[in-house]
């Protein structure tokens, strides 16, 4: 890392609502206004990997390298409290995501640049259920088309949980 992003805690990989221009990047940007986050670069994943849409369009990465595509996204390097913070919007603790490592390149000014960072991944409770869900296709980038018709968290029924909600999601037809 660089010294800029010696005093952060760790680097994170976005690629869906935590992007620039997307619902949850509110949040990024007020971990940057508190000095809780920088932006470091747009980059995408090394290997392939399924991204899918599952209940009310929220973008999930599927742990499963070699299917899918290279994924687009931007990297963040984030403090203690601020991974706290996403780990609490992306329901670590409540099976939602999981954080795990992944290799990233990013385009440098004499390159490519690849390093080791995190990503927030469909928890391997439900991740192969919504990749078949999903036809087994995926996109290599989260764009406003993949968004269109995403439901913010606060606009969701709010009498099943996000898991209910996305067991039901993965066993409709």
């Amino acid at each position: 890392m660089g010294a800029e992003e010696d005093r952060f805690h760790s680097l994170i990989f976005t690629y869906g609502t935590l992007k620039r221009g997307f619902s949850n990047h509110v949040l990024i940007q007020d971990l940057i206004a508190t000095g809780d986050a920088t932006f470091v670069a747009v980059c995408r994943t090394t290997a392939q990997f399924p991204l899918v849409c599952g209940p009310y369009r929220v973008p999930f990465l599927i742990n499963l390298p070699g299917s899918g595509h290279r994924v687009s996204g931007e990297l963040y390097a984030v403090s203690a409290r601020g991974l706290g913070l996403m780990d609490e919007l992306e329901g670590t603790s409540h099976g939602h995501y999981e954080r795990l490592p992944i290799e990233i390149e990013e385009a440098a000014g004499d390159g490519e640049r690849r390093r080791w960072v995190e990503a927030y991944f469909a928890h391997s409770s439900y991740a192969a259920e919504l990749w078949r869900k999903s036809g087994e296709r995926g996109y290599s980038t989260y764009s406003e088309k993949e968004a269109t018709g995403y439901v913010k968290r606060k606009d969701r029924p709010q009498n099943l949980s996000f898991l209910e909600q996305i067991r039901l999601f993965v066993a409709s037809s």
